[in-house]
């Protein structure tokens, strides 16, 4: 029987991670560590919960009292680290948070699993670990800093981060690889691409747009929108991190990329019309408009780009482009990315429209303050 430990369980990625493994697996045990901070909300793991299988525990990664006691009360054999303060706008108002957190904890969750994992040393001083552990850090393709018009990350990139995320998150993998150096830990690193799918916290692109076009507000998008991204299905990339942890190579890294190449204007601007599209045909998806007296009777004609969008200042050191190249899970592990973004946003549009009670739960308070502060202004 595997035991796992996910930090960052209740955020948007490990969330849904949580909810694969639980279907994939049964003979499995599991303890959810996050410290509910904004992004992290018991709301969307609440039935699996229920699952007698799961533990959950809250706390931080770099609390190292709260991680020591788990790896004595439990008998983890896998760590998947979600764990991370993980905007770039957010890092770049308070970077020493991204610092503690992201660098820290990192080192912390590693530190305690190498005592736990260790039964003694090898001749050449080596630590010894039990069968079947490993420590997998579920990373960014942001650590290899921007690209031109052509070419992909790889492997073999190097790192080049530009925001105090992205530099923590460097941080982070470079602790790892080190315990993999130093002390021979198994590990492995996967980095991926811009992540969207249900459970997506309203700070970031996607579920941002959704939100402000059913709120009726204008739709900020950075500098000119020509910034480019890939995106990759929230659950293709659970099955990419599922395979990286059982079947990867120890010691190597992964990149899992979408083959979803395109520029956030594009992204916002088939938001538009991919709404009011499922409204048309579905009018009962209108009752999720606010401010309207009488939704059904809505008149769609102001969901248009002319209407809605509105450019703002752009972000400091706003990476131009990222694209992955994910040949090596591929040819080595047999994952490639499912989901057509054209069928993954669609699937993701009507979760929202059908999941609004979750968006205003985690959307309360905090946020709001947040989002003026972010875009209010500019």
């Amino acid at each position: 029987m595997n035991n796992y430990l996910v930090t960052g369980g209740a955020g948007f990625i490990g969330s849904n991670y949580v909810k694969y493994i639980l279907k994939k697996h049964k003979d499995i045990r599991l303890v959810i560590l996050d410290d509910l901070t904004y992004a992290g909300n018991l709301g969307t793991i609440k039935d699996d919960l229920a699952d007698e299988r799961v533990t959950f525990i809250k706390g931080n990664i770099d609390n190292p009292e709260i991680v020591k006691e788990i790896f004595k009360n439990h008998p983890i054999n896998l760590v998947v680290n979600f764990a991370a303060e993980s905007h770039v706008d957010r890092s770049i108002e308070n970077p020493q948070l991204f610092l503690q957190t992201n660098i820290l904890g990192a080192q912390n969750l590693l530190d305690n699993a190498k005592k736990s994992w260790t039964t003694g040393k090898n001749e050449s001083g080596y630590p010894i670990y039990k069968e079947g552990v490993k420590f997998l850090q579920v990373s960014t393709d942001e650590v290899y800093g921007s690209l031109g018009e052509t070419g992909f990350f790889t492997e073999t990139t190097p790192l080049d981060p530009r925001s105090p995320y992205s530099a923590s998150k460097a941080s982070a993998d470079m602790i790892v690889m080190a315990y993999a150096e130093t002390y021979k830990m198994p590990i492995n690193i996967t980095r991926c691409s811009n992540n969207y799918g249900p459970y997506h916290f309203p700070e970031k692109l996607i579920p941002l747009i959704i939100k402000n076009i059913l709120e009726k507000k204008k739709l900020p998008v950075y500098g000119d929108g020509s910034n480019v991204r890939d995106w990759l299905y929230v659950e293709d990339h659970c099955k990419a991190i599922d395979e990286v942890l059982l079947n990867g190579r120890t010691g190597e890294i992964y990149n899992v990329g979408g083959h979803n190449e395109k520029k956030n204007i594009d992204i916002v601007k088939i938001i538009i019309s991919t709404i009011k599209r499922i409204m048309e045909e579905n009018p009962d998806y209108k009752k999720t408009l606010k401010g309207s007296e009488n939704p059904l009777q809505d008149n769609l004609e102001w969901i248009n780009e002319d209407n809605l969008i509105t450019f703002v200042k752009d972000r400091l050191g706003h990476d131009q482009r990222y694209a992955i190249d994910p040949t090596k899970i591929t040819k080595e592990l047999g994952w490639y990315p499912e989901t057509k973004f054209e069928e993954g946003i669609v699937r993701t549009i009507r979760w929202y429209l059908e999941n609004q009670d979750w968006v205003e739960e985690v959307t309360s308070g905090d946020y709001q303050k947040y989002y003026q502060q972010m875009y209010g202004n500019r």
